[in-house]
């Protein structure tokens, strides 16, 4: 059994060892193999790679070869470009000596020219000297009596010519600046109201008068004190009358005498209430006014505080004019007419709402409102179109662009049109005195007379001493004077008048 054993041992460690080498034998012929694969494709390597390098040498000599013929064709090339520049240096070395030679002949000519001219130079100063000599007149003098000359022989002709052209220019220009002026006050149809020094207030019934009296007076005396204005109840049936020439005052009066009478409380201690409450609205009140009329102009972007200012506007008049509703009238007008001759609409719009922005403060600020107005603009940054165009709309400075004299044009449309201005007596006197005193300066004047309401300036000459031509320079001299010394609304027209008469007695 031991035996057995022992002999099946065996055999397995000799089944081993044959598996063993079997298997290793199956591991040789598998790596010749693999050997034999690898050593044939080398070989097709090395093949596929000799014939790769003989077609690149022959790739590169034919590269070769095509680089040296083209490299000979550039040389042969550049030899005849090299020939040919050789011919043209030759050529300008020709022309710039011809060239030096023409020059010296040319300033030898100039000299000679030169000389020449101020030969000619010397010899016309002679003849003037001996013409002035001989004539005993200077070359100003004679040029003076020549002049003087023609014009007495042709004084007629150029009279009748000067009012010819005169004529002619004032029918085109006066027709055509009617129609546009025509066509922009109809685009605007709104009514402008004037403002007065007073403010009328309802009242339901005459029974309230007694009441806002109050005992011995004491109502009404505490409503003028809180208030700044002057109640004025009288005889008028169904109303009392506010009188003051603050507007904003008037208004908060007008505002807190409304309540008091819808409230029927009326008391020193109840009108301080209302007026006090008046007196908070009336901030969002006026930033409203001013949002209202940039929006009704169509005037966009303006920052807000401006528009408060624009706002504060409705509490201004000038010259009777509620200066907020003039100012709109001014931007409607200014953009009708800028429309109407091709000038930038948008500008003439803003600077027409915006040109009289100075009276808002001018009470606190000194200076003129023009020129407040210029100072606020470029505060809040505003295009310098528009702040030139607000700044020269009197004319100081003068308008330099055509946006300006639209603005300036426009404001002078408002202010004066019929029963716009609420002069005082005094200052249309004034006004007329100063125009008859002005054209009384100029020598030769006998009479002057202002009609037509100081639209008109009629001048009366002494004949004697004024002929037809000089009587045209007078008229345009008056009118220059007037226009540069006195400040007026619209337009003025100068009429000199010369009348000659004959008289002879019979005896």
């Amino acid at each position: 059994m031991q035996t057995i054993l022992i002999l099946g041992g065996a055999g397995l460690v000799v089944g081993a060892i044959i598996g063993f080498l079997y298997r290793k034998y199956q591991v040789d012929a598998r790596n010749r193999e693999a050997i034999e694969w690898s050593e044939r494709k080398l070989e097709e390597a090395k093949a596929k790679a000799k014939e790769i390098l003989l077609d690149a040498k022959k790739q590169a000599l034919r590269i070769e070869e095509e680089a040296k013929q083209e490299e000979r064709t550039k040389r042969s090339q550049l030899e005849k470009l090299s020939d040919r520049l050789v011919s043209k240096e030759e050529q300008l070395d020709k022309k710039l000596e011809e060239a030096e030679s023409m020059r010296g002949d040319l300033e030898e000519r100039a000299n000679a020219v030169k000389k020449l001219k101020q030969e000619v130079g010397e010899l016309h100063m002679m003849q003037q000297r001996e013409l002035e000599r001989v004539a005993s007149l200077s070359k100003e003098d004679a040029r003076e009596l020549l002049l003087q000359k023609v014009e007495e022989d042709s004084k007629t002709e150029i009279v009748a010519r000067i009012k010819k052209l005169e004529e002619e220019e004032r029918a085109v220009s006066k027709e055509k600046a009617r129609s546009i002026i025509a066509d922009a006050i109809q685009r605007y149809a709104a009514d402008v109201a004037g403002e007065s020094t007073a403010t009328i207030v309802p009242l339901p019934s005459d029974d309230l008068k007694g009441r806002i009296i109050g005992k011995e007076g004491r109502n009404i005396n505490a409503f003028e004190k809180v208030t700044g204005v002057d109640v004025i109840v009288d005889d008028t049936p169904g109303s009392i009358v506010i009188s003051g020439f603050d507007l904003v005052r008037r208004y908060i009066a007008k505002v807190a005498l409304e309540r008091l009478i819808a409230d029927g409380r009326i008391h020193p201690g109840r009108i301080e209430e209302m007026v006090d409450k008046a007196k908070g609205e009336i901030n969002d009140l006026i930033r409203d006014l001013g949002e209202k009329a940039a929006y009704e102009t169509g005037v966009v972007g303006l920052p807000p505080n401006l528009l408060k200012l624009l706002g504060r506007l409705k509490f201004r008049a000038s010259f009777g004019q509620n200066v907020l509703k003039h100012s709109i009238e001014v931007s409607f007008l200014a953009a009708a007419l800028a429309s109407e001759i091709g000038a930038d609409v948008e500008i003439c719009r803003a600077a027409g709402l915006l040109h009289d922005i100075g009276k808002a403060v001018d009470h606190e600020v000194s200076g003129h409102h023009a020129q407040i107005g210029r100072d606020i603009l470029r505060k809040f940054g505003l295009q310098q179109e528009i702040i030139h165009a607000v700044e020269a709309h009197h004319g100081d400075p003068k308008p330099e662009s055509v946006e300006a004299i639209i603005v300036e044009a426009a404001n002078m449309i408002s202010r004066s049109r019929p029963g716009a201005n609420k002069d005082n007596l005094d200052i249309y006197i004034k006004r007329m005195e100063e125009m008859e005193n002005l054209a009384m300066s100029f020598k030769g004047v006998d009479k002057v007379f202002a009609v037509q309401a100081g639209q008109e300036v009629r001048v009366i000459v002494n004949p004697a001493e004024v002929d037809e031509l000089a009587m045209l320079k007078l008229s345009h001299s008056i009118a220059s004077k007037i226009q540069n010394d006195l400040k007026y609304p619209g337009q003025i027209k100068v009429s000199v008048l010369r009348e000659l008469r004959g008289e002879a007695y019979a005896e």
